[in-house]
Parts: C-alpha cells; sequence; structure tokens
C-alpha cells in the first residue's frame, strides 16, 4: 500500500485529496507546515509528495529541491496557482516529477499519482540483483539499502545510520559518534534515540536476513557493523 505525504496549508484541499486517496486504498499524511516537513522525512519515507509550492515557513521549491538530494525515488508532484512558476516547474530545475495547477480536481491528482507511482515501481534499483547472493548494498543516490535485492525501507536517519557504519566494518561507534552523524544540526536527543534507531534498523535487516545478525551491539560502548560475526 503506497504512503502518500501531502503536504498543503489549505485544510478543505487537503482533505478532499486526502479522502480521494483513501477511497483508492491509499494511505496519507497531512502536513500544514513547510518547516516540519524534513524533520518528519527523518523518520518516515512517503512514496510520493503532492508538494504545494505556496506555504508558511519553507516554501515547496525549496522543499522539492531537499527532498530531491535525499532520495531520487521518491515521487513529486508540485501543486501551484502560481503561473509564472510553472516555467521552472517544467524545466525541471527544482527535481519535481510532474505538476499540477489549481485549482484542479481530485480525480486529476489521483490519476497523476497512480501514473507516477507506475513509473516508479518500473525502475530497476541500481547495483541490484534478485538472487540470494546479493550483498547489502547501499544506494547513495536514492538512499536507499538493498539486501537480497530487496529495499529495506529505511528512513532518512537509519540509512545514516548504516552508512556510517558499513564504511568501517568492526569499528565499534559509541552513541554520541553516531548522534554526531544523525543529527548535524546538533539538535539535543537521548542515547536512547540511538538505541532506538538500531533496534528499528536490526529489525529491517532481519526480516530479510533472519539467520544473520550484522549489527552488533558491544555493552557499555555501542554499536558496530560486522556482517562477518
Amino acid at each position: 500500500m503506497s504512503h502518500i505525504l501531502i503536504v498543503e496549508d489549505e485544510p478543505k484541499i487537503a482533505e478532499l485529496i486526502a479522502d480521494y486517496l483513501h477511497s483508492n486504498s491509499y494511505t496519507t499524511t497531512h502536513i500544514d507546515h513547510g518547516d516540519q516537513v524534513l524533520p518528519w522525512l527523518e523518520d518516515n519515507r512517503p512514496d510520493l509528495v503532492l508538494l504545494d509550492v505556496m506555504l508558511p515557513g519553507m516554501d515547496g521549491l525549496a522543499l522539492c529541491r531537499e527532498i530531491r538530494q535525499r532520495s531520487e525515488h521518491i515521487g513529486i508532484i508540485m501543486l501551484t496557482a502560481r503561473v509564472e512558476e510553472i516555467d521552472r516547474l517544467l524545466g525541471l530545475e527544482i527535481g519535481a516529477d510532474d505538476y499540477i495547477c489549481k485549482p484542479f480536481s481530485p480525480r486529476e491528482v489521483l490519476a497523476r499519482t497512480k501514473a507516477l507511482l507506475r513509473r516508479i515501481s518500473q525502475i530497476t534499483p541500481p547495483d541490484a540483483e534478485d538472487d540470494a547472493s546479493c550483498p547489502l548494498v547501499l544506494d547513495h543516490t536514492g538512499w536507499r539499502a538493498l539486501a537480497n535485492g530487496k529495499d529495506l525501507g529505511l528512513t532518512a536517519i537509519e540509512f545514516q545510520l548504516l552508512s556510517v557504519m558499513m564504511q568501517t566494518p568492526g569499528r565499534i561507534y559509541s552513541r554520541e559518534q553516531l548522534m554526531e552523524q544523525m543529527y548535524r544540526d546538533h539538535r539535543i536527543v537521548s542515547e536512547r534515540t540511538v538505541d532506538s534507531h538500531i533496534k528499528k534498523l536490526r529489525k529491517k535487516i532481519a526480516d530479510v536476513w533472519p539467520d544473520r545478525d550484522i549489527i552488533h551491539s558491544v555493552y557499555g560502548v555501542g554499536y558496530k557493523y560486522s556482517p562477518d560475526e
């Protein structure tokens, strides 16, 4: 079931889109303020973002650039009532996949959403194979981890954690070192936050490799990536 993030500050429009998507078996999350989007994406990974251009806080154009830098595989459809922005959207200067002009019908939003999700699903993941011998592969362009050719569905934070540890297999990273990599804005978080993310990461790996434990806890110190133990 695909998850759609609706970033729209007009409640009635957002509710109309969400109701229509729900009736077609999609799940949705609604955010109405631009500044809340990137923090949400640290712990969540939608399949597609419906992104309004005019937003309080961080505007939709800047958000689109940031989202695209994080992943090439999240679909982005811009919603705009600003005619002067259309040339920029069509020129793909900001990394959007498509755009819809306001006012629009929810049926059009649904059709564009289905079409884009179909295109995304047909993209073959780079460096991935379908056989069981395929190693754990990090796709830094798309912010994805592939195990046995299967996308683990990691959040941005989980991907960063795994990427850091995989750079030096066997090295023990303290929680403080991992937090420095996870939160470059130096926000204050507890060490339990790291433990929580590691727990979720290990579960996602175990769902694909139930017989392999590749991330190990070192009591009183931290964690290490060691696929050979």
